[in-house]
């Protein structure tokens, strides 16, 4: 039996733009109430990030047009060449068109020509570094903490070091906004991987090699702090590898730089003898948790504790006495895991205070002192 073409009429048309309007409906409404919101990175805060932002939009929206097009096409063909009641022929069968073959072969060659040639821009761009960047910092990740060591111009010589990776305990990565920020990764242990979500970017960090990248944050964005974290499963304390970059004025950062500066230039002050030891106690630190989650002393008495860090050896640990408003009362040095030291520390009055890890300073190494 032969085929013969269905007769065509402006109702094709009509269903065609029918199907487009619903379409674009739907992309607007989806857009006017937030629903594709979860489709798009965050705003990015950093130069760099600002450029991947963009490359990401117009993959996303290509993509989108591509979409659309080919599901208008989909449901156009199940309506337009249905079967109906008593329609046994099938429609005219196109073979070996020309024209199409080669449209549906040059399109998407020139896209992804396209898409290849900003792709490599970009990339290029945000992996390029400064021969002479304006702040050198070498951020070191290692089983479970981050520390940022401040260098000198020559990118080598540290001028100090912050060991507390996020502002709610005191630290963070400090930089000024405006400034042509390098930064080091290097790893002792494990791989690791710097994220900052409103960076838009992630870099690992890998045990014997060097990664470097360059920032810049907006200056729109002083006074502004960002959450980030270790992006590689790194072992069982992984959960805890968090930092936060503080957004500074430049004014502000000065102030701070040389403050940090005369600080780890300082000689520190001989610390006051606690005296005799009335009683030792016992803790160890094991899998990133303290063991012993309540002690017990007596009022006025120095005391001693007994501490074993039994975590591995690239993860220290220490003990530390705070008071009930967060202030320190004892600031012990941290020892490497595999090793043990005895800390002594002053009487103290009658009260509930608070022993932590300074250096992981989460609910699991965090317990109840009290004085009695």
């Amino acid at each position: 039996m032969s085929s013969s073409p269905r007769p065509r009429s402006a109702s094709d048309l009509i269903l065609i733009a029918i199907l487009v309007v619903t379409m674009g409906a739907l992309i607007i409404g989806a857009l006017a109430t937030g629903f594709m919101d979860g489709m798009f990175p965050p705003e990015a805060v950093t130069r760099q990030g600002r450029e991947i932002r963009s490359l990401y939009d117009i993959v996303f929206w290509i993509a989108a047009v591509i979409f659309v097009f080919v599901e208008v096409l989909i449901v156009y063909s199940v309506l337009r060449y249905r079967r109906k009641p008593g329609q046994d022929e099938l429609p005219v069968q196109t073979h070996g068109h020309n024209v199409l073959e080669v449209i549906w072969t040059v399109v998407p060659t020139v896209i992804v020509a396209y898409l290849f040639v900003i792709s490599l821009q970009t990339l290029n761009s945000i992996d390029a570094v400064a021969k002479s960047p304006d702040i050198h910092i070498r951020a070191v990740a290692q089983q479970f903490r981050w520390q940022f060591d401040y260098l000198a111009e020559d990118g080598v010589t540290t001028l100090f070091t912050e060991d507390v990776a996020t502002s709610d305990q005191g630290g963070g990565m400090h930089v000024p906004v405006g400034a042509n920020v390098q930064l080091q990764l290097t790893s002792p242990d494990v791989i690791h991987a710097f994220y900052v979500p409103k960076f838009l970017f992630k870099r690992d960090v890998v045990p014997g090699i060097t990664n470097r990248f360059d920032f810049t944050i907006d200056p729109a964005e002083a006074g502004q702090t960002f959450r980030g974290q270790c992006a590689e499963l790194c072992g069982t304390g992984h959960r805890v590898m968090l930092l936060d970059v503080v957004a500074m004025t430049p004014a502000d950062y000065e102030a701070w730089k040389a403050a940090k500066i005369e600080q780890a230039g300082a000689t520190p002050a001989p610390s006051a003898s606690a005296g005799p030891v009335a009683v030792t106690l016992e803790e160890t630190a094991a899998g990133i948790k303290f063991t012993t989650k309540s002690l017990e002393v007596t009022a006025d008495q120095a005391f001693a504790i007994d501490f074993k860090n039994e975590d591995p050896a690239s993860v220290p640990h220490d003990v530390d006495i705070r008071a009930a408003d967060g202030s320190v009362l004892a600031d012990q040095p941290t020892i490497d895991g595999g090793t043990a030291t005895t800390y002594t520390y002053a009487a103290l009055p009658a009260g509930t205070y608070t022993f932590i890890c300074s250096v992981h300073p989460f609910p699991d190494m965090t317990g109840t002192l009290t004085v009695k």
